[in-house]
């Protein structure tokens, strides 16, 4: 396989139009989802405002403004083709000055600080961005971006269940963090589950499950009984459309799994809202 190379100007302006399209245009899978949760609500109240979510991502994408003021912090999932070779710059640079472009020049909202206990003194351009990158093969960069408010971030939760805990468990530990968040995330919420791996591995795969278009189910049947399972679970709990009550409190469950040691068994949620931003391209 012959090496390719890629300009590190060509990465900063695909990252760029990555971060503002999602920030503009709500996903299809979502949009799908508000609307025939808006058909399905029983509530009155629940289904005026899932009217209204959708009448505000259809003026966001329509006048290309934000759909909502939290714009985020920017985190890429990226697979690195192993015969990639970036020339007049560095992957990481083209990547960060595309996040910065995006929301300088896109009018978004800055909401990164220097550091996170003392200083505390705003970064001005959202950056830096976080960045998880797999050397894969091939000759392509697929990167799967995501804007992660903190009205749902700060919901999340990890927990190191032992093998004994099993499948209820999980399920349970998942149930409380969902109902411990309540209306707070901006529901409707999708729910990311990462299980397996260690500490942060968890974390990971929470939060990339929640970049994972939610008509998509789990490929392990047992896994996809579990997504609905919980779903349904949850949008039982009552809390609804923006919390003011209803039967549509989650539009998707997706779980995400890898190997884990044999003493353990650690589970991460990660709540986003119902913006969902989330995006892909391939370079």
């Amino acid at each position: 396989m012959e090496i390719r190379t890629i300009n590190a100007a060509d990465i900063t302006e695909a990252v760029k139009k990555l971060f503002m399209d999602m920030n503009y245009h709500i996903g299809k899978d979502i949009l799908s989802a508000l609307q025939k949760a808006q058909q399905e609500e029983t509530s009155p109240i629940g289904k005026n405002v899932l009217g209204q979510l959708i009448e505000n991502h259809a003026i966001a994408s329509s006048e290309e403004v934000p759909i909502c003021q939290d714009t985020g912090m920017a985190v890429l999932f990226v697979e690195y083709g192993d015969h990639v070779v970036i020339e007049n710059g560095s992957f990481e640079e083209a990547v960060q000055e595309g996040v910065r472009r995006a929301y300088i020049d896109g009018y978004l909202r800055k909401s990164v600080v220097s550091d996170p206990v003392f200083d505390r003194i705003n970064t001005r351009d959202n950056t830096p961005a976080i960045i998880y990158t797999q050397i894969v093969s091939g000759q392509e960069i697929r990167i799967l971006g995501g804007c992660k408010g903190f009205g749902s971030e700060n919901m999340s939760s990890v927990k190191m269940l032992t093998p004994s805990a099993g499948l209820e468990g999980v399920r349970q530990f998942v149930l409380d963090v969902v109902r411990y968040a309540g209306p707070n995330p901006c529901p409707p919420i999708v729910v990311g589950i990462g299980i397996g791996g260690t500490f942060e591995k968890a974390a990971m795969l929470a939060k990339k499950a929640t970049l994972r278009p939610i008509d998509t189910g789990h490929p392990d049947e047992r896994y996809a009984r579990l997504e609905k399972e919980l779903l349904e679970e949850i949008n039982g709990m009552g809390f609804g459309p923006a919390g003011l009550g209803g039967i549509t409190t989650a539009l998707g469950v997706n779980i995400e799994t890898f190997p884990t040691h044999i003493a353990g068994m650690p589970v991460a949620v990660n709540i986003c809202c119902h913006a969902a931003r989330h995006q892909e391209t391939v370079i």
